[in-house]
């Protein structure tokens, strides 16, 4: 029977004066905290795993991440039984595009959240079954048999041009004024192994720490806040948020 050790820590960092990130760990909210819990898929219907990078505005950001991150736990915890993979993947691009629409309206009912937005990545079990999403530049990652992956492709103007390194100009966003918005969606349940590792992450943490860093510091047995603090002792220019399932088969 598999179990998933989950850690997720969210961050400030040194720069900023707030934290517009949020972090959803199952069933907990986390920003500017950390948190461990233990998973047993097999005796759950469902769960979720996310991070929001939030943006624009004073402030708004934070509220662009909550309000996604909150919308996406219920949506998902009030979704039906039985959808097959096919239905599920249509489901969550309806919620995209209704989550998109309110963070915008929300924007532009207050000039001080004008096109503020966040980004999304998550894991998503359902059905015994495993999806990943993703809207934005915050990113997934795998570690398997020592060697670290990303599975997400960024959203950003860097990555439609061709290049391999992170931009801070994104092309694909919830809220932020846009008019469209997508999201990658990946069902990976035959791919999903005991030994895996994946990590979820604000861009506060690829930014600040190579991914060989990344990969060393997993396969010494890293959690979620051991990433955050070496992003943070790396120079800590934007929030850092991260979470890091371990799929195990004993405790």
């Amino acid at each position: 029977m598999n179990k998933i050790v989950l850690t997720a820590a969210s961050r400030v960092g040194n720069v900023r004066s707030n934290n517009e990130d949020m972090i959803l760990a199952f069933d907990k909210y986390v920003r500017s905290d950390i948190h461990q819990t233990v998973l047993a898929p097999d005796n759950l219907d469902r769960f979720v795993v996310a991070v929001a990078d939030g943006m624009g505005g004073h402030n708004a950001g934070e509220v662009a991440s909550e309000m996604v991150i909150q919308n996406l736990k219920f949506y998902v915890n009030d979704l039906p039984k039985g959808m097959t993979s096919g239905e599920l993947e249509e489901g969550m691009n309806e919620w995209l595009l209704s989550i998109h629409q309110t963070v915008n309206l929300r924007g532009r009912s207050n000039k001080t959240m004008s096109e503020m937005g966040t980004t999304l990545v998550a894991l998503l079990f359902y059905g015994n079954r495993y999806f990943w999403m993703n809207c934005g530049d915050s990113r997934l990652y795998r570690l398997r048999d020592g060697q670290l992956k990303q599975l997400t492709t960024d959203h950003s103007l860097v990555n439609e041009d061709g290049e391999k390194k992170h931009s801070n100009y994104i092309t694909n966003c919830i809220g932020a004024g846009c008019d469209d918005v997508y999201m990658d969606m990946i069902e990976f349940t035959s791919d999903f192994h005991t030994g895996d590792v994946y990590v979820l992450c604000s861009d506060g943490l690829n930014d600040m720490v190579p991914d060989i860093i990344i990969e060393r510091m997993l396969n010494e047995g890293a959690g979620a806040n051991d990433l955050c603090e070496e992003a943070i002792a790396a120079g800590g220019f934007d929030n850092v948020s991260v979470c890091v399932l371990r799929v195990v088969d004993q405790l």
